[in-house]
């Protein structure tokens, strides 16, 4: 089991998720991303609008994941 922290998957604070493979951890993160987007909590919108805009490269977006990846990994 690995733990990863919200702001380490990109997001805007310190609550900490915990998976044992990469993909678990995107996902809870996901699922708290969609649980704080419906709060329209601001520090997470922000976060959230500088990944979209990230999402516009798709190079820069699959250089992103694979160092999260990569990140995830070495824990």
């Amino acid at each position: 089991m690995k733990t990863m922290t919200c702001k380490q998957l990109g997001g805007a604070c310190d609550l900490e998720f915990e998976a044992n493979t990469f993909e678990e951890m995107a996902e809870l993160s996901k699922q708290h991303g969609t649980e704080m987007y419906h709060q329209q909590e601001p520090a997470h919108m922000q976060a959230m609008g500088e990944m979209m805009e990230l999402m516009k490269n798709p190079e820069a977006m699959n250089k992103w994941f694979a160092e999260k990846r990569e990140e995830f990994r070495r824990l």
